[in-house]
């Protein structure tokens, strides 16, 4: 994997929005400076893609626009970081109008997650490391706060080129949605009750590669061959989803499609996100283990849910390729490599 250049201070990074365009809305943008301006408390120079505020209308009906953005700030020489916005649902459609050579001859950060997922995909197939992490409404331009633990690990990936190192899970976390035109809403956080063996054994080390369900159908959607076996052999596994689209009986018919296609029983490893609900994780674990041990008699194959990434409050981020090690008799999680150089 090529892995991009640190950021420093007074570098530049660029905000785009690859899926939902609402940080263009008059009623959002209270937020989106916000967000920016955090950035720049980090030292950063922050600009906007040329069609990445034109509201959400046009930004749906082009999703070339949307997409000459991403070529853009890969070219763009001045641009060290690229953040997306939001998620949304429709950037596979983006796929087919990104330049090939903008992106794997200008290798940068980019991070984002969510939706942003189809992207982060077609740099992985470029063998280019991005990140699963922060969108800049949902994430750093948090109300009243960004939360300290998104914000730590934020610096720590993108600033620091050391190995990225041990990730505890926060002291508390928030289920609760993002509500992007209402400046006096603030979010309820609970007790963080750290990580839940779902299943499995031993200490594991992989590389990153994962997402959320539409792993499942990103193919046939962008007609690309972007999921494939190489993605998952000795590999673990990063997987988050939204109850609203992905329930227990779904996240189980994911994880089956995966031992379908011969992926699970490639796998060194899994590691599940937060649920954005208060509901625990039991009747999912059960159904889990009903796949991948019941069906696919993988008993020793770890999986551990309850990290700190996703659709969740706060994150940390998951560079694609990069090594990771997964220790179920410490309940560890780290990841060993650096993600920039």
């Amino acid at each position: 994997m090529i892995k991009p250049s640190k950021l420093n201070k007074g570098d530049t990074i660029a905000t785009i929005s690859p899926s939902w365009g609402c940080a263009g809305s008059s009623r959002v943008q209270w937020e989106y400076k916000l967000g920016c301006e955090r950035l720049r408390e980090l030292g950063l120079n922050v600009i906007a893609a040329p069609n990445s505020l034109r509201g959400t209308t046009y930004l749906k009906n082009n999703p070339q626009a949307r997409a000459e953005d991403v070529n853009w700030a890969f070219e763009n020489k001045d641009v060290k970081a690229i953040i997306a916005n939001i998620g949304g649902n429709d950037s596979v459609c983006l796929l087919p109008y990104l330049s090939k050579n903008s992106i794997i001859n200008n290798p940068k950060i980019l991070c984002g997650y969510s939706d942003v997922m189809a992207l982060h995909l077609y740099c992985h197939n470029l063998e280019l490391t991005t990140f699963y992490g922060d969108n800049l409404l949902t994430n750093v331009a948090e109300v009243p706060v960004w939360h300290k633990y998104s914000k730590y690990w934020f610096e720590k990936t993108f600033f620091d080129s050391s190995a990225i190192g041990l990730i505890n899970p926060s002291e508390d976390w928030s289920f609760d949605i993002s509500k992007h035109t209402d400046k006096e809403y603030r979010k309820n956080y609970i007790k963080n009750q750290g990580l839940c063996l779902v299943q499995g054994k031993g200490k594991v080390r992989g590389k990153l590669f994962g997402g959320h369900s539409d792993l499942r159908y990103i193919n046939s959607l962008s007609e690309m061959n972007l999921v494939n076996k190489s993605c998952f052999e000795g590999g673990i596994l990063f997987f988050e989803d939204i109850p609203e689209c992905c329930d227990s009986d779904k996240m189980a018919d994911f994880f089956d499609w995966m031992g379908q296609n011969g992926y699970l029983q490639i796998l060194n490893g899994i590691i599940i996100g937060k649920m954005r609900s208060k509901l625990d994780f039991s009747q999912y674990a059960q159904k889990l283990r009903n796949v991948i041990s019941g069906r696919y008699g993988l008993t020793d194959l770890p999986v551990v849910s309850g990290l700190n990434f996703g659709h969740t409050s706060p994150v940390f981020i998951l560079p694609y390729g990069v090594m990771a090690e997964l220790n179920t008799e410490e309940m560890s999680f780290r990841i060993v490599e650096n993600g920039v150089v």
